[in-house]
C-alpha cells in the first residue's frame, strides 16, 4: 500500500486563537483578512482535490461494472443465438439450425432439379 504525503499547512499564529465572536476585537486588519482568505482558498482546493479523486475512483468502478455487465449480456445473447448455450425459459432464438435446415432443403432441391451433365459441364 502506498503512502501519500500531504503538504502540511501552517496556520497563522493568530488564527489558532481565532475569535469568532468577541466583544474585544470586532475588526481585523487587511493582512489578517488576506491570511484568512488565503487559508480558506487552500482548504477549499484541498477539499476539491479530495472530492474529485473520490469521484473519479467511484466513476471508474461504476463504469467497469456496467461495461462488464453489458459485455457479459452481449456474449450470452450471441452464444444463445448461435445455439451454443441452451434456450432460457423455452425462448429459442437459435438461428443456426434454421439456416442449416433451410439451406439443406433449398440447395438439395435445386441440385436435384439440375441434370448431372449440366453440373459437370459448368465446371469445365
Amino acid at each position: 500500500m502506498t503512502k501519500t504525503y500531504q503538504k502540511k499547512q501552517v496556520k497563522p499564529s493568530w488564527l489558532v486563537e481565532f475569535p469568532f465572536s468577541s466583544l474585544e476585537r470586532d475588526t481585523y486588519t487587511k493582512e489578517q483578512v488576506d491570511e484568512l482568505i488565503k487559508y480558506a482558498i487552500e482548504e477549499a482546493r484541498k477539499i476539491d482535490e479530495e472530492s474529485m479523486r473520490k469521484h473519479n475512483r467511484d466513476a471508474t468502478v461504476i463504469s467497469m461494472i456496467l461495461g462488464f455487465t453489458a459485455l457479459a449480456l452481449f456474449v450470452d445473447g450471441l452464444l444463445r443465438l448461435l445455439g451454443i448455450i441452451p434456450p432460457f425459459m423455452q425462448i429459442d432464438i437459435d438461428v443456426l439450425d434454421k439456416i442449416v435446415d433451410r439451406v439443406e432443403v433449398d440447395v438439395i432441391d435445386k441440385i436435384k432439379q439440375l441434370p448431372i451433365q449440366k453440373i459437370l459441364q459448368y465446371g469445365k
